[in-house]
């Protein structure tokens, strides 16, 4: 798996998103994929080689370690962080189709002959407010983080047994003659990096919580100031008589905040 193309394409998320988005990417491949790729993956290299009954039964030891590591620990941390950087991807779909829309509408308005190629650069560049459909992408893509990450910390847990990987299990599955003893290859540093890759984990789902809290309590904010517009009379302002000139001018930027914020609230 090429985990460099993966940041390329969240890394074009990242300028849309907020300060907390951004710290939960950093957070994302710093602490859990370099390290998956850098350590995890050789420390757990040797799980089945140096697994060891204390039977020469033949096809004990392998029963015996199919029963107790039904899926590896790489393999499934490997399709959580697939799963969990899936929704950010959804929301780069967002934000381009959206940019194409705005090319196109630039084009039509200017004339493709007279859009300059600083001019499309510009708008390649550009950081959409998170607002509008937008929102409601980001908000989803936060929410299905937050599902994907507690299922497979749940599943982590229930599949062995909670997070300490044992030093000796005790196994009774055929082929073996009788309860033979088996024993696991580094356990304690197995267990320290369980720990730490779990813990990355709950870091990263108390930034969505927080991103998401955040989100929700601006848009909340944002309706709330539209409503306070909308019921303030347009003719006057602190007592004061406006005239038609000023008066037009108010009513086209309370008409474009509206359309803007309408679908958000």
């Amino acid at each position: 798996m090429s985990w460099g193309v993966l940041y390329a394409q969240l890394g074009g998320v990242n300028k849309h998103s907020t300060s907390l988005g951004k710290i939960w990417l950093s957070v994302l491949f710093i602490f859990r994929i370099t390290i998956l790729v850098l350590a995890a993956e050789s420390v757990w290299g040797d799980e089945q080689s140096d697994f060891t009954c204390n039977t020469q039964q033949p096809g004990c030891k392998n029963v015996c370690y199919d029963h107790f590591f039904p899926v590896s620990h790489i393999r499934l941390w490997c399709l959580q962080l697939i799963f969990v950087s899936t929704p950010a991807l959804l929301v780069a779909m967002h934000v381009a189709y959206r940019k194409r829309g705005d090319k196109r509408t630039m084009l039509a308005s200017n004339g493709a002959e007279r859009t300059t190629d600083n001019e499309l650069e510009t708008l390649k560049r550009r950081r959409l407010p998170i607002a509008g459909p937008l929102w409601w992408t980001y908000t989803c893509s936060l929410f299905f983080r937050l599902v994907f990450e507690g299922g497979f910390m749940y599943a982590l847990y229930f599949v062995y047994g909670g997070f300490q990987m044992p030093r000796l299990v005790k196994c009774e599955q055929w082929p073996c003659p009788n309860k033979v003893d088996c024993f696991i290859s580094r356990p304690t540093e197995k267990t320290v990096f369980t720990i730490f890759m779990v813990s990355s984990s709950t870091i990263c789902m108390v930034l969505n919580v927080a991103e998401l809290g955040y989100l929700i309590a601006k848009a909340a904010l944002r309706c709330s100031a539209r409503s306070n517009r909308r019921n303030r009379p347009y003719g006057h302002a602190d007592g004061v008589p406006q005239d038609n000139s000023h008066l037009q001018n108010v009513k086209n930027e309370l008409l474009s905040a509206d359309s803007r914020a309408s679908r958000t609230c």
